[in-house]
């Protein structure tokens, strides 16, 4: 399959530090959920799996950021990762995150299907 991009949200949608907005993906022939942050006015976007135990990472609904914005984190485990890269920054991880390219263009945040990740059909 071809990478092809897909329209995920509006630019204004992301704010530095703030709330992510949620996708559906199927990696490894599972339907994950993802999520799209803004991090030093670029969008980012991973699988919503921590790398310590495959489990969901936002501690309320699409809330990833620490308190000062600087860190994505797990409420489970408290693993900390790099908002940008999605590396581990301390905690008990196992690797980084899942990272998933974004494109912004004309007031649009479009992700990619590369990786094996595909759009979930409903």
């Amino acid at each position: 399959m071809a990478d092809a991009l897909i329209p995920l949200c509006a630019s204004t949608d992301l704010h530095d530090g703030g709330d992510a907005v949620p996708f559906d993906v199927v990696f490894g022939g599972q339907t994950c959920r993802a999520f799209a942050v803004r991090y030093q006015s670029h969008p980012h976007a991973y699988l919503n799996r921590c790398a310590h135990v495959a489990m969901e990472m936002d501690y309320q609904p699409n809330r990833f950021f620490d308190d000062t914005g600087r860190w994505l984190l797990c409420a489970t485990h408290g693993a900390a990762y790099q908002p940008d890269t999605g590396a581990c920054a301390g905690g008990p991880c196992r690797g980084g995150l899942v990272k998933i390219g974004l494109t912004e263009r004309d007031g649009v945040v479009h992700w990619h299907t590369a990786y094996n990740l595909q759009p979930v059909e409903f």
